[in-house]
């Protein structure tokens, strides 16, 4: 990750580094969860958009939960240890965050 203080921007970043970011919705202010994969446009050589899971599974293993596919237009900033997206709340209502998550009981 390359970090630019005077700017305070990052201007380049691996995927094990974006991977361990939170993703913040900055509309209701709650935690997505971390990106856990990308979408690439090969004709255009860009990211077409980040893959953040819910959190319908039990541990990360078992449930067919949903991912929320966020369009790199939606990403406001990528800070040092966030990334701050615009989802309107129609949409961020769909999916169950990680302060929402049923508690297992034991």
């Amino acid at each position: 990750m390359v970090y630019h203080p005077a700017q305070k921007v990052v201007s380049s970043l691996k995927i094990s580094d974006f991977q361990t970011k939170d993703v913040i919705n900055i509309v209701d202010g709650k935690k997505l969860g971390q990106v856990s994969d990308l979408e690439l446009d090969l004709r255009q050589g860009r990211i077409d958009s980040i893959v953040v899971p819910t959190f319908t599974r039990f541990f990360g293993m078992f449930g067919g939960g949903t991912d929320i596919i966020i369009p790199w237009r939606n990403i406001v900033k990528i800070g040092a240890d966030v990334v701050l997206v615009r989802l309107d709340e129609a949409k961020a209502a769909a999916y169950k965050t990680e302060e929402e998550e049923i508690p297992v009981r034991t």
